[in-house]
């Protein structure tokens, strides 16, 4: 029964597992973010399956609710959950980094078989797969600070610079902690592989749908994040 904390915006509420990093889905209500969460159980199977973790979730249970702001209602959870701030140990610690190079992996499986220019969205609007790597990669090296990690944000097809980048980030996430941030005033390591995993696997699975051949305007699976 994974354990899930609710990010309470007032536009957005975002339902994220605490145990599987990336398995985190929004909606305008408790219920509709729950939905969603629960519609993308399948999505998310092959992630842990990646990541060799046996994955059976069952039923969801609502652990704690915490108070979002405006990251979270322009659609990007924002705030780390009470349990983020436990000690981490080295299997827990493990754990986490291989879901988050999972979620990684999945991303590159999916854009190397997507098409340049994707489906736009209802108001003709959407990045294209290359824009998207490119934000996604930007976005890592942004988020990487937050964690004492710094590189500069590398080109979407430089390969070499991307490695190094992840490479530095799962050591961080994979290094037990005490339940304090790497660095003052940083992120704590659980919230970084979340967002690290929910960021890569939103515009993944944001490719599939603007990929396959579902009408525009009709959203194959709900509860899509706008992706931040």
């Amino acid at each position: 029964m994974p354990s899930v904390y609710l990010e309470l915006g007032s536009k957005r509420i975002f339902a994220c597992a605490l145990e599987w990093p990336g398995w985190c889905r929004s909606g305008a209500d408790a219920e509709s973010a729950l939905a969603a969460l629960t519609a993308y159980t399948d999505r998310y199977a092959p992630v842990a399956e990646r990541a060799e973790i046996p994955f059976e979730p069952g039923s969801l249970r609502v652990v704690e609710r915490v108070r979002g702001g405006s990251t979270t209602d322009f659609g990007a959870p924002e705030r780390p959950a009470g349990a983020d701030r436990r000690p981490l140990g080295p299997e827990q610690a493990a754990r986490q980094a291989a879901l988050v190079a999972a979620a990684w992996g999945t991303l590159a499986d999916i854009a190397a078989r997507t098409p340049a220019e994707l489906r736009k969205g209802p108001r003709g609007g959407g990045r294209d797969r290359d824009r998207m790597l490119d934000h996604v990669v930007a976005a890592e090296a942004s988020y990487a600070r937050r964690i004492g990690v710094k590189h500069k944000a590398p080109a979407f097809d430089d390969a070499a610079a991307i490695a190094a980048l992840r490479a530095d980030v799962l050591d961080v996430l994979a290094t037990p902690r005490e339940g304090t941030p790497p660095v003052p005033g940083g992120w704590y390591v659980p919230y970084a592989a979340r967002r690290f995993a929910w960021h890569a696997l939103d515009h993944a699975w944001e490719m599939e749908d603007r990929t396959d051949s579902t009408p525009p305007g009709v959203i194959r699976s709900p509860g899509r994040g706008a992706a931040a």
